[in-house]
């Protein structure tokens, strides 16, 4: 277990404790939406940043393992579908809307997993991140963050306390998601044959 892979582990790990900050009935978070949302989005942060410290160590001190490679993309499925179920949980204002925003990445997220899989599986080829799959992540960590820091911010922003901000961000990212899912589809569906 080298230190890429034990931040690797610490990232799921994180993940239930930051769904019981933000789900379970805690005493004095359970009716404040302003304290959860903050001590979630800090949590979130932190896991986040591990997210792209190990791969940076791992690359730079040529630490890959085959464990990382499996471990690593699906800590940041735990990570991201942890936080969405969080929000579409807690925050009754923008759930209508916001529980189809989740419903959207999961389905992407799932989509591209599985083509990476088949083409990885079929062709040995390693499907890379695309610049457009980087950026897509940046903007669901900055949706997810944003989501969750607003009801502290509508205390001293007034616009914020109908949730302007999560809106705009969350467009943002349904465009990044749509976007980087089509592409994947298009670059890989070669490698999907329906008739094999």
């Amino acid at each position: 277990m080298n230190l890429p892979n034990k931040l690797t582990v610490l990232r799921i790990c994180l993940v239930p404790v930051f769904m019981i900050i933000m789900m379970a009935p805690i005493p004095f978070l359970k009716d404040d939406l302003v304290a959860a949302g903050l001590i979630g989005a800090a949590l979130f942060v932190v896991t986040s940043l591990t997210d792209m410290l190990d791969g940076k160590i791992a690359r730079k001190y040529n630490l890959i393992t085959d464990f990382g490679k499996f471990m690593d993309p699906l800590a940041d499925k735990f990570m991201v579908f942890g936080a969405l179920l969080s929000i579409v949980y807690r925050y009754e204002a923008i759930r209508p809307v916001f529980i189809w925003a989740a419903a959207i990445v999961m389905f992407r997220e799932l989509a591209v997993t599985s083509i990476r899989l088949v083409v990885s599986g079929k062709e040995g080829l390693v499907v890379a991140a695309s610049w457009l799959g980087k950026v897509k992540t940046v903007l669901q960590i900055v949706c997810i963050v944003t989501v969750l820091v607003e009801p502290a911010l509508a205390k001293v922003i007034p616009f914020c306390k109908w949730n302007v901000l999560s809106y705009v961000t969350m467009a943002a990212m349904l465009v990044m998601t749509l976007w980087s899912g089509i592409d994947y589809l298009k670059s890989y569906w070669k490698f999907i044959d329906p008739t094999k």
